[in-house]
């Protein structure tokens, strides 16, 4: 993570014979061996889910809502959210759709606005374990977003649901043209995904003795 975030320092003041146009999330998969054919982006799952665009301003309202009680995302600087939210796309979900599937790859995050979507996980022991059932503001997916991984766990929407999403394409364009945000957003991200891992840790742990 230290290599991303340097990175992305790297980009808030870039050398004069250094390329404005960032390619570091949406070419990271490739560069981890995953064939374009691999990748599961955000327009192909929202088609398989029936996804229906929600308007911008709804999604806009609920994500800055959301963001502001937030202790980690609240910590971004002012007007943070508002700049954000032009690269996010928000949509509706109907019920018992997998938005993510456990071991797929996907390129894309999402932040749920309403509703209730579950995480679960097949345990290579065949055992199906319920990590979470998650509430309004909680970040889903953001792992292999980060670190062009496989996708740890799934998730099914319980309920309606009303999401936003970030693609890599999408942080790619963030980090070119808001690149300190950016930075603060990656930063947040990680933080708030190391202590999730840390709790999903130890109650694996816990099932499994």
């Amino acid at each position: 993570m230290k290599g991303i975030l340097g990175l992305l320092k790297q980009k808030t003041a870039p050398r004069p014979e250094e390329t404005q146009d960032s390619i570091l999330f949406s070419t990271a998969f490739a560069g981890q061996g995953v064939d374009q054919s691999m990748l599961v982006p955000w327009e192909a799952r929202a088609v398989e889910v029936g996804a229906k665009r929600l308007s911008a301003s709804r999604g806009s309202k609920l994500l800055q809502n959301l963001w502001a009680k937030d202790k980690y995302m609240a910590l971004l600087q002012a007007n943070g959210v508002e700049r954000m939210e032009r690269f996010f796309v928000f949509a509706t979900v109907p019920a018992n759709r997998d938005l993510i599937l456990q071991d797929e790859y996907g390129n894309f995050m999402v932040v749920l606005l309403t509703g209730t979507i579950a995480v679960d996980r097949a345990q290579p022991w065949g055992e199906h374990l319920r990590l979470a059932e998650t509430r309004p503001g909680d970040i889903l997916g953001e792992m292999s977003l980060l670190d062009s991984g496989i996708r740890f766990s799934a998730c099914t929407t319980l309920t309606d649901c009303e999401v936003a999403v970030l693609s890599a394409e999408a942080l790619d364009d963030m980090m070119t043209q808001d690149p300190q945000l950016a930075a603060s957003l990656v930063a947040l991200l990680a933080r708030k995904l190391s202590l999730r891992l840390r709790v999903v840790s130890a109650r694996l742990s816990d099932n499994h003795k």
